[in-house]
């Protein structure tokens, strides 16, 4: 009963916060967010560690910086419009008799992301900087009464990244750059739990979806990591940039609060189903991204990319309860490394106008045997449109809008109460972005 109960309520609430990818709202695959230049939106992201264009080159590959002259200031907010739909094909409570409740409607919920840097140009060949981001994120929700309450209602992730920069030329062509992470991370969600089958398993008069509870979880924590990145620049026209990003873990720390019903308050009895503290390790990836910026002619450019993450490194996930009559719950996730590729194309209309393109192919890391109503998996594909304006030489503009195509994603899920969600996952997303740099 103990390791049931940590099943139903705390590991799936956990569960976000170590992979907050739910439908696909984290558009750099698993559970991260790329929205981090609104220029690098335009090329549906692909190029980033080599564009180095403006101040958001600290998130992209720092040794960008020594590219910029003077001092400058960007601030970006991104809109993001997911649409998430279930499908269900014969869910089933464990007497086989079908699981109750609609398809949980559009569990989609349009959410803000921002993003703020800043250079400095300490000297002809040191320069400095700092961005605040948001490096993952997501808000989806559920009908508190869909097919897969017992799986997920209420997710959100928030995530704020500090990140401190230097970088210096050590050429006229070689540059290198390096910066610190701290990151802060909060997370809330909830899901219903099935007590009426676990009061029937134990012998009490209730049966299965006829006495639901609920649990809410929230909890955050501070981390830090770092990136490095070096920059080649072997003529005038071309440049190849190497990124790095270390891993991060940050140990989640919150609380659980339950909803038990009058009809089965006796499972709450030795201290079962009580509020209590909760912990679990959240194992952020590293990722290695190697990009290339060539120069066709004076108007024409392409840039392109491929990035390594390490997502194998989210092999378990591992929840420890402070009630000391909840045992560690470990659920394995085994998911898989991924290589994201990228290719853009920038057009140089007149000196004051730049138009953007580009298409990125981003796998997903979740093969279909883990896939879970939280993280419904798919490969997606990104096109991206954008263009730049600068009406002078200390201002600019610049507009963006990717769409994700994602492909469908089955899920077949069954639950310590063998409850099992089965059925398929469609959903898409449209980002738009605008961003002001000034510079000084």
């Amino acid at each position: 009963m103990q390791q049931l109960r940590v099943k139903l309520s705390l590991v799936p609430i956990l569960m976000l916060l170590t992979v907050s990818s739910t439908a696909h709202l984290a558009l750099a695959g698993g559970f991260a967010l790329n929205e981090q230049s609104v220029k690098g939106l335009g090329n549906g992201f692909a190029g980033g560690a080599a564009s180095a264009e403006d101040a958001s080159t600290i998130f992209f590959n720092p040794a960008g910086l020594t590219r910029l002259t003077g001092n400058s200031i960007i601030g970006a907010s991104y809109v993001i419009f997911p649409t998430v739909s279930f499908k269900n094909q014969g869910s089933t409570v464990a007497t086989g008799a079908p699981l109750s409740g609609n398809n949980g409607g559009d569990a989609g919920v349009d959410i803000v992301v921002p993003n703020f840097y800043a250079a400095w140009s300490l000297s002809d060949t040191v320069k400095a900087g700092i961005g605040i981001n948001v490096p993952f994120g997501l808000a989806t929700t559920y009908n508190r009464d869909w097919v897969g309450r017992y799986q997920a209602v209420e997710s959100s992730l928030t995530t704020i990244n500090i990140n401190p920069s230097i970088a210096a030329k050590l050429t006229d062509n070689f540059s290198v750059g390096a910066g610190l992470n701290i990151q802060y991370a909060e997370a809330k969600l909830s899901n219903a739990i099935d007590f009426g089958s676990i009061g029937r398993s134990v012998g009490l008069p209730t049966q299965p979806q006829q006495a639901d509870g609920f649990v809410k979880v929230t909890g955050s924590d501070w981390s830090v990591g770092y990136n490095l990145g070096v920059m080649y620049e072997p003529t005038k026209s071309t440049r190849i940039g190497l990124s790095y990003r270390s891993p991060i873990t940050q140990d989640i720390r919150g609380n659980a609060d339950f909803t038990v019903p009058a009809s089965v308050t006796a499972l709450t009895r030795g201290g079962r189903f009580t509020d209590t503290g909760a912990t679990a390790v959240l194992n952020l990836p590293d990722t290695l991204s190697l990009a290339v910026y060539q120069e066709l002619n004076p108007r024409v450019s392409i840039v392109g990319d491929v990035t390594w993450t390490n997502w194998s490194r989210f092999r378990e996930l591992r929840v420890t309860f402070a009630n000391p009559n909840e045992p560690d719950s470990v659920q394995p996730e085994n998911w898989n490394d991924t290589y994201r590729f990228g290719l853009g194309v920038n057009y140089a209309v007149n000196e004051t106008l730049i138009l953007r393109t580009g298409v990125t192919y981003d796998p997903s890391p979740i093969s279909d045997e883990f896939v879970t109503a939280r993280l419904p998996g798919g490969d997606r594909t990104l096109l991206g449109f954008g263009a730049s304006y600068r009406p002078s030489k200390s201002l600019s503009f610049d507009i963006g809008y990717t769409h994700v195509f994602s492909n469908d994603s089955p899920i077949n899920e069954s639950n310590s109460t063998r409850n099992t969600l089965k059925g398929e996952f469609e959903s898409e997303v449209d980002i738009v972005g605008v961003q002001l740099n000034w510079q000084f």
